[in-house]
């Protein structure tokens, strides 16, 4: 009689597609429908309003979850996630200002089409290519995740440590600049030591305060790390304006456009994926690339940057076809593949589930109901923004001051519910300041809240290979997965020289 390990077992039982479609039933009941709808409008909302992020939104709501289902909590969490990335496009083409970092690249064409009297096309254009993107990756998400999963099932520690210092290595090497991403990386990691040693149980860095012994609450730090640091960034710019939007007539783009947009949407759709499922890269990187491969590979680019719809239709693909997509490691590997995704990981942890390929086995109904909501909050966002588009200029209105003490207070009761520790309330405060530092300084604050994340999965897995193996490192590292991934991480970090050399190179011979 032949016995199988637990893992190998799970390993074996793959649910099939009929018992995979019966945990899609909770997810049409009308409060969790309402829950997402709710989400989109509300993540809409906040990308459109310049200054408030996706991330920002995302981490200020994860306490009204608490009371919520999994499937519930989670899926309202990710319409704010799908509508707010979108809704970045908003005042990127009716103010020239991008509403999150990922509609940057949609004020080059976005913003001239406005200026010609097309604002209401340049809008229907981004939501239609936002749609397209999002459902696309959504069914990446559902056919890839669990297949992802399956192999990862055979991590051991080893494997996840190797894998936790990749995703560490890639948030450092994408800081922009390399010093200081390795700087926040290293103070996340200082600070998720915070606590009990995974091993021993001793307390490290608590300086005598109770509160402390567990380390720093996750949620709490978030809250203060993305939402309390932007009101003290929006405070310092309160004085400057913005300007009016544009008024906002018509929504639907012509045949003409639908038909010169094809390969943008296309493009978009396939590099936002493919840069989603990277962890450490974002909806940023995804828009410029897609938006630069549209204009290389055109036959007009002289018409790029002067109000031209497969321009838009490239940046909102790829952007919003990251979110769908940057989900995959993390409910397969447990590895963020953002840092909204990070945030996302709030979320999970307050339902009590942890993220990684066994979530796929022990939780299959949050899995699949992730699935189905995703679809969901992209047709909600299709549908919002579609019949929103004639009110958009009247969202840009909201005084910033009404919005910054609105968010204060939401931040002070979001942080304290959770736990009713007043130590809460010190720590979203202490992070806060501290992200208003690292954003006045140009340091990275997603590597510090990754850090936090992969931090603790390095040290314990670290911890408990070595003692495995009797503290001998080579047969630690010698697993062709394990090695794999710290190759990676190599190349992950020296690739940025790499890649300036090149262009220096390439750029020289024409100068």
């Amino acid at each position: 009689m032949c016995l199988r390990s637990p893992r190998q077992a799970a390993l074996k039982k793959i649910r099939p597609p009929m018992e995979f479609a019966s945990y899609l039933l909770p997810l049409f009941q009308l409060n969790v429908i309402g829950a997402i709808a709710l989400g989109t409008l509300g993540g809409l909302i906040v990308g459109a309003l310049p200054g408030l992020t996706a991330t920002m939104g995302v981490a200020l709501l994860i306490p009204l979850t608490f009371g919520m289902t999994p499937v519930m909590g989670l899926n309202m969490l990710i319409g704010i996630y799908i509508g707010g990335i979108y809704g970045g496009c908003v005042s990127a083409i009716l103010l020239r200002t991008p509403g999150t970092p990922a509609s940057a690249a949609t004020v080059l064409d976005g913003y001239p089409m406005a200026a010609r009297g097309e604002a209401g096309k340049a809008l229907g254009m981004a939501t239609i290519a936002s749609t397209i993107g999002g459902l696309f990756a959504a069914v990446v998400l559902a056919t890839l995740a669990p297949q992802l999963a399956g192999i990862a099932l055979k991590f051991g520690a080893p494997e996840y440590f190797a894998l936790a210092f990749f995703g560490l290595t890639i948030i450092a090497s994408l800081s922009g600049d390399i010093l200081k991403g390795v700087l926040s990386g290293m103070v996340g990691i200082l600070i998720a030591c915070v606590g009990a040693d995974p091993i021993s149980g001793v307390l490290r860095y608590t300086f005598g305060v109770s509160g402390f012994a567990s380390g720093f609450a996750f949620t709490p730090a978030l809250i203060g790390l993305f939402a309390l640091s932007e009101v003290f960034t929006q405070m310092e710019r309160l004085a400057l304006d913005p300007g009016r939007a544009m008024p906002v007539t018509g929504r639907w783009p012509s045949r003409q456009d639908m038909s010169e947009s094809k390969g943008g949407l296309i493009r978009g759709s396939l590099i936002g994926t493919i840069i989603g499922i990277i962890p450490g890269t974002g909806s940023g990187t995804a828009s410029w690339i897609a938006y630069n491969e549209t204009r290389r590979s055109s036959k007009q680019p002289h018409k790029f940057g002067t109000g031209y719809a497969p321009g838009i239709a490239a940046t909102e693909s790829a952007n919003n076809a990251v979110c769908a997509a940057a989900l995959i490691p993390l409910l397969a590997l447990g590895i963020p593949g953002d840092v909204v995704t990070a945030v996302l990981m709030g979320g999970l942890m307050i339902q009590g589930l942890a993220p990684g390929p066994m979530l796929f086995q022990t939780n299959p109904d949050v899995i699949v109901g992730i699935f189905g909501g995703t679809f969901l909050a992209t047709i909600f966002m299709f549908i919002f923004g579609m019949l929103l588009i004639p009110l958009f200029s009247r969202i840009l209105l909201i005084p910033r001051h009404i919005l910054a003490v609105s968010i204060v207070i939401f931040c002070f009761i979001g942080a304290f519910a959770i736990n009713l520790n007043a130590v809460d309330l010190y720590t979203m405060v202490g992070f806060g300041v501290l992200g208003w530092g690292m954003q006045k300084f140009g340091f990275s604050q997603p590597a510090v809240c990754i850090a936090l994340i992969l931090g603790p999965m390095m040290e314990s897995n670290l911890r408990r290979g070595l003692l495995q193996t009797g503290d001998d490192v080579l047969a630690f590292v010698s697993g062709p997965i394990t090695l794999l991934f710290l190759g990676l991480a190599v190349l992950s970090l020296v690739w940025p020289l790499i890649a300036a050399r090149i262009a220096r190179n390439v750029t020289l011979p024409s100068e």
